[in-house]
């Protein structure tokens, strides 16, 4: 199955739906011109289609192989990752003064869903890397950013991510890594788990961002420190010293990106290996979360890119798959199963919720750019919260909705979906990591009630549903049958978010809330998601009014705009009544009933 990129839906979220006109006015993104920004989605779709996508199957049959400590990459890894960095795709975002192109955010957000459409598996490398800048650029001295960031972020150098290990999970307090002052660097030692990419033969050195422990720090996660710790150590001149004492003991056996190495890696297994202290001591966690804010939303964009993947594969197969006779063909020989009413229901969810879930990301990515750029400082911060509120929405229910949507792209399929050599079922399976990616969808949950709603007292959320309740305005003063159907279910669905919201504020038991946490945070995605299909249909709709319009496109935009409204929005209601009054049932029966 080949692979093309949606360049022009995409196009039309970033031109029509969040103003990327508007972040190129704004100092610093002047460059982000139309014209710039369309060659890049162009070549983007070329490179991905011709150089990732067929790597996709083979890289999961033949896997990355681990022996003795060293990890080999899939043929064709390594030719595709040069053209990678030749191209410049990793470092569209960065700092330009480190070697970066000062892009938005959201156009290189626009790009990483190609990555992860074409193949998951080789878009996890520069998708940590790019959080370690992010983590560098931040929170080091500006000695370790010249030292490190230029080859990172010119791709030579990736980095890692190294927090989870065997006792502690996602529990970062019981962290043990240890990290010794040895004069002007620290010898850390311990063990990760989970580390992808810890190990490979893509790049010349791997940037280990490790979270230690000092021998003086304070018990849980107010004592934990973040440190660089690198594969090769550097030298004065910037060249490639020795070997640090850093070690891939194994790689994990997975159910799905097969060709990313997950690994175990020993730290000091010789005395201690060489590490910098990044910013200050026992500051660690919150210098790790600007990489894992970052990785979340990259995650994000990982689950709504494989299910495009998916429903490419589940369209192109239901036009050709003939079998019984269909409701909805005009001709005998326009009998493929895409004329059945319920594949047409499985595609319509399937597309309408991709659409829903880009839309989003972008969005989220979009507040994020304005955050930064903005001269306004109260915008700056009203974007900034924005952009908080919206990450766990797109890391938690864009995830969900990957895995739901590739499950659904095999059900399309029927037994042939089932079937290894079809593809569909590859989809399925690189799918499942990405809702415990970067925090399980509980975790996100918990941040959205916790620090995204209980802490401000719904402000941001109560900011959000003001600007989609301006929406159901622009839709009120259209007189248009789609629109004003859009516009009904997408009020009721406000009105219930914010019902259900109002309850979450007043619980003093925090464990009702965290009961239905998941539900509260799928429900304001599903919602999140009918705005951003609000907001494209009026935008289809005065676009129809160009003499050059594709009337045809746009139509269908409108369509599945309705679509969504009416199949998934009502979700928005029912949700909200479990909300209300599931949570007590929910932890009604003790463990010893369980």
């Amino acid at each position: 199955m080949t692979y093309t990129a949606p360049v022009k839906d995409i196009a039309f979220v970033l031109n029509h739906v969040v103003d990327l006109a508007g972040l190129a006015k704004l100092e610093g993104f002047e460059d982000a011109t139309p014209d710039l920004i369309a060659a890049i989605l162009e070549e983007s779709a070329k490179f991905t289609a011709d150089v990732l996508a067929p790597l996709n199957w083979s890289g999961d049959q033949q896997g990355s192989q681990w022996q003795d400590g060293e990890v080999t990459t899939p043929d064709g890894w390594r030719d595709a990752y040069n053209q990678f960095i030749e191209s410049g795709w990793g470092s569209l975002a960065f700092p330009p003064e480190f070697g970066g192109q000062g892009l938005p955010m959201t156009v290189a957000a626009a790009v990483q869903e190609m990555w992860h459409s074409a193949n998951m598996s080789f878009g996890l490398c520069p998708l940590l890397t790019q959080g370690a800048v992010d983590a560098i650029e931040h929170h080091a001295s500006e000695e370790l950013r010249q030292r490190y960031l230029p080859k990172m972020v010119e791709g030579v150098w990736s980095g890692t991510m190294n927090l989870t290990e065997p006792q502690a999970g996602s529990d970062l307090a019981a962290v043990r890594t240890k990290a010794e002052p040895a004069g002007d660097h620290y010898l850390v030692s311990g063990q990760k788990i989970y580390i992808t990419y810890g190990e490979h033969d893509l790049t010349e050195n791997i940037i280990h961002l490790v979270l230690a422990r000092l021998p003086d720090a304070p018990a849980g996660v107010k004592g934990i420190s973040l440190f660089i710790v690198p594969k090769f150590l550097i030298n004065d001149d910037g060249s490639l010293g020795e070997r640090n004492d850093v070690t891939c003991v194994s790689i994990e056996h997975k159910l799905g990106i097969h060709a990313s190495p997950t690994c175990v890696m020993s730290y000091g297994d010789k005395g201690g290996a060489i590490g910098y202290l990044v910013g200050k001591e026992n500051h660690g966690l919150a210098y790790m979360f600007t990489m894992m804010n970052q990785a979340r939303h990259a995650v994000g964009v990982e689950g709504y890119g494989i299910a495009e993947r998916a429903y490419q594969q589940a369209l192109s197969y239901a036009r050709d798959r003939k079998q019984g006779k269909t409701l909805l063909g005009q001709s005998e020989d326009d009998q493929g199963i895409i004329n059945h009413p319920d594949v047409r229901r499985m595609l319509m969810t399937m597309r309408s919720t991709i659409e829903a879930m880009r839309g989003l990301g972008l969005e989220c990515a979009a507040a994020f750019d304005q955050a930064r750029r903005d001269p306004d400082e109260a915008v700056r911060e009203r974007m900034l919260r924005r952009g908080e509120l919206l990450t766990p929405l797109v890391k938690g229910w864009s995830t969900e909705m990957g895995v739901e949507l590739c499950s659904l792209g095999v059900q399309v399929h029927g037994g042939m979906g089932y079937i290894e050599e079809t593809g569909a079922a590859q989809y399925l399976r690189d799918s499942r990591i990405v809702t415990i990616y970067e925090g399980t969808t509980a975790i996100q949950a918990n941040d959205l009630i916790g620090r995204k709603t209980a802490r401000d007292g719904g402000k941001g959320l109560g900011e959000l549903m003001s600007d989609m309740r301006t929406t159901v305005a622009e839709l009120k003063a259209l007189d248009d049958v789609e629109l004003q159907s859009v516009m009904k279910r997408l009020e009721t669905a406000i009105s219930a978010a914010e019902s259900a919201t109002a309850w979450l504020l007043e619980q003093k038991d925090a464990s009702l809330p965290a009961a239905v946490s998941v539900e509260f945070l799928m429900m304001q995605g599903r919602l999140a998601g009918g705005w951003m299909l609000a907001r494209g249909a009026l935008a289809a709709t005065g676009l129809k009014q160009n003499a050059d319009a594709d009337v045809d496109y746009l139509n269908a935009r409108i369509a599945v705009a309705r679509y969504y409204a009416e199949r998934t929005l009502p979700l928005v209601e029912s949700a909200a009544t479990i909300i209300i009054e599931g949570a007590e049932s929910t932890i009604a029966l003790d463990t010893a009933q369980l």
